[in-house]
């Protein structure tokens, strides 16, 4: 019995020393990612500089999707429904945040944490380096939508990043192993639809929306890793993308 309730105690405490540097981890995780993505830095760099190129680029693709959007009120109709209603940053985090509440009522802690962090995170630092390159959003005749704030990078396409992440990684090991590419598919598709939408409806440049990709995708790979840290700390072991980051979500009790 002494040698047993040593051992129980001997994991308890290493469960409790893992759950502070997952907690350390996490957090430190959110404050890197706004340092860390290299190709973010050196776009934003680019839009900063004005750089030649990128500019027109920019400016072909608001003119060209400008064009379509003014001489189709209908195709215009459809995306300013898709962008105000189903990808708008209000539903997703709204879903997330359910997701979080889901979580917490299965016991799911460290992953309500991560999943919380994330959402949390990605709008902060958005709005931060929103505020701080205060690039003036596209001003185009006859604009046929606006929006208020600053232009980079897209706080759309960055929580529609962050959002969809969320999702999938929580998600993944309820989803049979058939239908895991199709969630893929439409996790993607509605990335790159809100990214496209943001242009053609003239409220986002293009390296707008490219930023607000790289941003967010960079707050999820780090905060993840703070979770990937959590399990090997914990003694679990590590998950391939594949299958989400606690394939033990499908058990009655996915965290000890």
């Amino acid at each position: 019995m002494a040698v047993r309730a040593a051992v129980l105690h001997l994991r308890d405490r290493r469960r409790r020393a893992a759950d502070r540097r997952f907690g350390v981890r996490l957090l430190g995780a959110a404050l890197v990612a706004a340092v860390a993505a290299v190709p973010f830095a050196l776009l934003l760099v680019l839009v900063e500089g004005r750089w030649g190129p990128l500019r027109r680029v920019d400016m072909g693709a608001a003119e060209r999707l400008h064009h379509t959007a003014v001489t189709h009120p209908a195709w215009t109709s459809t995306l300013r429904f898709l962008s105000d209603r189903v990808w708008d940053p209000a539903v997703l985090r709204t879903v997330v945040a359910l997701l979080t509440v889901w979580l917490l009522y299965r016991r799911a802690w460290r992953l309500a944490a991560w999943s919380a962090v994330t959402a949390v995170a990605g709008g902060l630092i958005g709005l931060l380096v929103k505020t701080v390159v205060e690039r003036a959003r596209p001003s185009l005749e006859d604009p046929v939508a606006h929006a208020p704030g600053f232009s980079f990078p897209s706080g759309h396409a960055m929580t529609a990043t962050t959002s969809f992440a969320v999702l999938l990684l929580v998600l993944l090991p309820l989803v049979p192993r058939a239908w895991r590419p199709l969630c893929w598919c439409v996790a993607v598709a509605s990335v790159l639809g809100v990214g496209f939408t943001r242009v053609a409806l003239g409220v986002h440049w293009f390296s707008d929306v490219v930023g607000g990709w790289l941003l967010g995708l960079a707050v999820v790979a780090l905060t993840a890793w703070a979770f990937e840290a959590w399990r090997a700390d914990a003694g679990r072991g590590r998950t391939e993308v594949t299958e989400g980051l606690e394939p033990e979500l499908v058990d009655a009790r996915p965290e000890p």
